[in-house]
């Protein structure tokens, strides 16, 4: 049975991670790993309740690692969808959505006059514009007073959505939890917190334009994705957050 969850949360290791396998290691090893013994804790689990720990990569879903628990007298199998976030630069970026635009206005019933605009965003469609600052597409400062008013006041009314969507996901592999680790040959940080704690950090606050020409959605950037050497997937729309900016919860 759950216990109240403890205010653990967040922590220094010994030695660094070094990627998902390593988390789902740790967890499957909890008898005796001491980060995976808090984590569970930190989840609410009592350890002296606990039988058994499975724990499993994903992959195509935002959760990085099930992790299913068995608990002592009973005979249903508890299961934490984790995501897993692994920095070695506090100043870095991570991306967590990235799709082609037309698969997000099927997703979020994007109207058409806002389609348009993201996609001379990200160049799918021509700039419409004399003399942009690059020839391939539009930067979100470059669109017309009107168009900058009608996407911004559009992403305000689908914040909710979208930020759940691009971070939490949907279905029965959407996160529940955000693991922030970082890769650190020693004294290596890690933060785990409820998603919709993350939910509420990264994406509260002001919606606007940048004076890079991208968007930001609170603390997540909104952007077109560029390099693959000119392939025509840097024509897709992207999100990404720093992970690390957790930390200071």
């Amino acid at each position: 049975m759950k216990d109240k969850k403890i205010e653990l949360g967040s922590n220094t290791a010994k030695n660094g991670f070094k990627n998902e396998h390593n988390i789902a290691d740790k967890f499957n090893n909890w008898h005796t790993d001491t980060e995976a013994q808090t984590w569970l804790q930190t989840m609410g689990y009592a350890l002296e309740e606990i039988e058994y720990v499975e724990a499993i990569i994903l992959s195509g879903y935002k959760t990085d690692v099930q992790v299913q628990i068995t608990i002592k007298l009973k005979k249903a199998i508890d299961v934490e969808n984790l995501q897993v976030k692994l920095v070695s630069n506090p100043k870095g970026f991570n991306q967590i959505d990235k799709r082609w635009v037309d698969k997000y206005a099927e997703m979020w019933q994007i109207p058409t006059n806002i389609v348009s605009i993201l996609k001379r965003y990200t160049g799918e469609e021509a700039p419409n514009i004399r003399k942009p600052k690059d020839r391939r597409r539009m930067f979100a400062n470059e669109f017309s007073t009107t168009e900058q008013t009608e996407i911004v006041e559009w992403l305000k009314n689908n914040k909710q959505l979208i930020v759940s969507d691009i971070l939490k996901g949907r279905g029965r592999f959407a996160a529940e939890w955000m693991l922030v680790a970082q890769k650190a040959d020693k004294n290596a940080r890690w933060i785990l917190k409820p998603i919709n704690v993350c939910l509420n950090f990264f994406g509260n606050g002001n919606i606007e334009i940048t004076p890079r020409g991208n968007f930001k959605i609170g603390r997540i950037t909104m952007q077109r994705k560029g390099g693959d050497n000119g392939r025509e997937t840097a024509k897709m729309l992207q999100f990404k957050i720093n992970p690390a900016e957790l930390f200071d919860i």
